[in-house]
């Protein structure tokens, strides 16, 4: 099985008119050509929050059957991607009508709002069923916090030039991936949650079975690769950054989200369920 569990495409009646929507706001923003920056990217971070409350909404059962495959894996990302793209063209305007100081300002604003309302929703629907738990959820962020502190300390002694390159975007990415990770192997080794995704399975399996599963869990492995994988990326980026700084700071955004929406959409599954 190479695809994760759950992954479901909505019927054509749905998707194409999604395509045809994010198309044009793709097609949009390319010819607009914003500037992206590290603020920028930081304004994206909300963004994919919303997508991954989006997620646990659908698997909730909160949406009406005839639209709730848009909100399943993987569609759930082309709806919250072209909201953003949206949200992103009406913000570049309010810049150039001297409405906004910057993009990003509103841009970021817009989406911790839409991340809000949404969340909000889960924790409603969370307390209404007293399935409302904050411990490991929050355990979850104060770890890859930490973990993410002591990465980005080493990279900035050992690989100076790279933390300083890819800056806040850096920081984003090794949060982003570090959180998936400490979210993943709590809910592995702690909550029981079975891993969806094939390649993750193997390395948390990979993790059991080595001695020190029995004192630390399995999931210690799976974090550390993500937190040195991240900072790989990092490493292999830092002259692209240098060359092309827009390009490589929205391919480092995917990149991401990657990481931050599955740590999110985690985090928020744990405390509604």
């Amino acid at each position: 099985m190479v695809l994760p569990e759950g992954f479901v495409l909505p019927p054509w009646y749905l998707l194409v008119p999604l395509l045809v929507i994010l198309a044009g706001i793709v097609a949009l923003l390319w010819v607009l050509e914003p500037p992206v920056t590290d603020r920028t990217v930081l304004a994206f971070a909300p963004w994919m929050m919303f997508g991954s409350a989006l997620h646990v909404l659908y698997q909730l059962g909160a949406y009406p059957e005839n639209v709730e495959t848009l909100f399943a894996t993987p569609t759930v990302y082309l709806v919250a991607a072209a909201v953003a793209g949206a949200a992103w063209i009406v913000a570049i305007f309010l810049y150039a009508g001297g409405l906004q100081p910057t993009i990003p300002r509103f841009f970021g604003i817009a989406g911790t709002a839409f991340f809000a309302v949404f969340a909000s929703i889960i924790l409603n629907v969370s307390w209404a069923e007293e399935t409302f738990n904050l411990f490991w959820p929050v355990i979850a962020v104060i770890a890859a916090g930490i973990v993410t502190a002591i990465a980005w300390v080493a990279l900035s002694l050992w690989f100076t030039d790279v933390a300083k390159t890819t800056s806040y975007t850096g920081a984003l990415v090794v949060f982003g991936h570090t959180l998936d990770g400490v979210s993943t192997a709590i809910g592995y080794d702690v909550i029981g949650v079975e891993e969806s995704v094939p390649l993750s399975a193997l390395l948390l399996e990979a993790g059991g079975s080595l001695p020190i599963a029995e004192y630390v869990g399995a999931g210690w492995l799976f974090v550390l690769v993500k937190a040195a994988l991240a900072l790989v990326i990092l490493g292999l980026f830092k002259e692209y950054v240098e060359d092309a700084p827009q390009q490589a700071r929205i391919v480092l955004s995917g990149i991401a989200a990657v990481g931050l929406g599955p740590g999110v959409h985690n985090v928020l599954l744990f405390i509604a369920t």
